[in-house]
C-alpha cells in the first residue's frame, strides 16, 4: 500500500477516535484520563480529543507503516508535529466561525476533518523527507510537555472563551463557576 494511501487510512482511522476519545473520561472519570480526554465542552479540552486521537492512532498507524515496508525514521517526529499542528490548524479554521455563527455540530465536524486531513498531508511529508534521528527523542519529550500543559490547564483554565464550557457555563474540569 503507498504511502498516500495508508495517510488517507490514517485520516479516517483519527476522525473516528476523535468520537471515542470525546467520551472516554464521561465514562471514566478520573483524574489520569482527565489530562488526556476532554472533561468538559469547551473548545480547549477538545483539542485534547483531537491530539490524543492522534497519538493513539499512530500505534495502529506504525503497524500499518511497518507492515508494508514503508519510510519510518521520522515517526516519532510526524507524530509528535501533526498532533501538535492540529490544535492550531483548528483553531485557526474554527474560531471565527464559532465567535459568527456559535456552536454548529455540522461545522465542528467539517472543520475537524479538514483539520485532520491537513495534518495527514504534513505527515505524508514529513515521512518521506529525509530522516532526522535526534528529532524523535525531542518528540518524544515535546509529546509529555504538552500533556503536563494540558493537565495544568484542565485544572487551572484561563478564564476566557477557549476554556469556556457553554454547556455547563464553567472553565476547566467543572469545579470554576462562572
Amino acid at each position: 500500500m503507498a504511502l498516500k494511501w495508508i495517510k488517507l487510512v490514517s485520516t479516517f482511522g483519527i476522525f473516528f477516535l476523535c468520537f471515542l476519545t470525546h467520551f472516554i473520561y464521561e465514562w471514566f472519570p478520573n483524574t489520569l484520563f482527565s489530562i488526556f480526554f476532554p472533561v468538559n465542552e469547551s473548545i480547549w479540552e477538545h483539542m485534547k480529543m483531537l491530539f490524543t486521537a492522534v497519538i493513539l492512532y499512530s500505534i495502529i498507524d506504525y503497524l500499518i507503516l511497518r507492515s508494508f515496508k514503508q519510510k519510518t525514521d521520522n515517526f516519532l517526529i510526524n507524530v509528535f508535529i501533526t498532533a501538535t499542528t492540529s490544535i492550531p490548524i483548528f483553531l485557526i479554521l474554527y474560531l471565527p466561525f464559532y465567535f459568527l455563527i456559535g456552536e454548529n455540530m455540522a461545522l465542528n465536524l467539517i472543520v475537524l476533518f479538514i483539520t485532520i486531513v491537513i495534518s495527514q498531508i504534513i505527515s505524508y511529508y514529513i515521512l518521506k523527507a529525509k530522516t532526522y534521528p535526534n528529532l524523535n527523542l525531542i518528540s518524544i519529550i515535546g509529546i509529555i510537555l504538552v500533556y503536563i500543559i494540558f493537565g495544568i490547564l484542565t485544572y487551572y483554565p484561563l478564564t476566557n472563551d477557549l476554556f469556556f464550557d457553554p454547556s455547563n457555563e464553567k472553565y476547566g474540569i467543572n469545579t470554576y463557576d462562572v
